[in-house]
């Protein structure tokens, strides 16, 4: 073999041995709790008012993020601060610590989004983000949450979103199709704009979507024209089932849970897809989605 040839082929390994050495595996999740909040429900066969999640069926919801163990976990249907708190203190004597935490609070005034996260971070809330809808204008149902991890060259950011439901009062608009697309156009933007393409961004856009991988909202993030923004990742359980979401009333199954991620980042995923969790027997009785999650070799 010529000299400078074997050179060069150590020096590159030495550096890829160095590289590996210094990343660490991180886990980002992403779960939909299902009314983590006090609202009016029916239980044990009665219509309570203004009533909180059943303890059973939090204590279902801690055993799938237990068992996930994710660093970082995104949430959509928190009721707020104080829900957050709870159950940051519940998963703490469960034997899973989150130290650090964001609850955004934005235009709805019950179901927030918000980041539990092992490591630290520093997170700002998005709550004024609008866009035409018809003959006015609207705002993120549930605002934009951004939150920055690392410094420097080995810097990366979460964003988590959880676009509007399928619900609508508005026979012009069916099932809120058209204000979810406005929604998702408006956080692209932003996302644009803050970390343009050219500059290659390492980010993860996550959260509950309410529209299938092929629906417009969620086709906003991946390219504008030619220019590829995000990339979204394959997703399976352990069975190789692709659903997050059982609509309980029709008993259908659909996958409306994504990660999304930036050419950039792309690399650092791990096989190049996300896990659908579905470990836990109480998977069904925490929620009406499946928690997932994906591992990123960052530095």
């Amino acid at each position: 073999m010529n000299t400078d040839y074997l050179r060069r082929f150590l020096l590159l390994i030495a550096f890829l041995l160095a590289h590996c050495a210094c990343a660490e595996t991180v886990r980002v999740a992403s779960y939909n709790l299902y009314n983590y909040l006090d609202t009016n429900r029916w239980v044990d066969g009665h219509y309570r008012m203004d009533y909180p999640k059943p303890e059973a069926d939090k204590v279902a919801a801690r055993k799938v993020i237990v068992a996930a163990n994710a660093d970082i976990l995104a949430l959509q249907e928190i009721g707020g601060p104080l829900h957050l708190e709870e159950l940051r203190q519940d998963l703490k004597k469960d034997g899973l610590d989150y130290p650090y935490a964001e609850c955004l609070i934005g235009p709805d005034e019950d179901r927030r989004i918000a980041v539990l996260s092992k490591i630290p971070f520093t997170a700002t809330g998005h709550t004024a983000l609008d866009f035409k809808y018809f003959d006015g204008r609207e705002v993120i149902k549930r605002g934009l949450l951004e939150v920055q991890f690392g410094e420097g060259d080995a810097a990366w950011t979460l964003f988590v979103v959880h676009l509007k439901s399928r619900w609508t009062d508005r026979d012009d608009d069916p099932q809120s199709g058209q204000r979810r697309t406005g929604e998702a156009q408006a956080a692209r933007d932003f996302i644009r704009d803050k970390y343009p393409p050219e500059t290659e961004p390492r980010y993860l856009v996550v959260g509950d979507f309410n529209d299938s991988k092929r629906a417009a909202p969620v086709r906003r993030f991946l390219s504008v024209g030619d220019t590829e923004l995000t990339q979204l990742l394959d997703a399976g359980d352990s069975r190789g089932e692709a659903w997050t979401f059982h609509y309980r009333a029709e008993d259908k199954y659909e996958r409306v849970d994504f990660i999304l991620a930036s050419p950039a980042l792309f690399p650092a995923i791990a096989d190049g897809t996300s896990v659908i969790y579905d470990g836990q027997p109480e998977t069904s009785q925490a929620s009406d989605h499946r928690l997932i999650y994906v591992d990123l070799a960052v530095e």
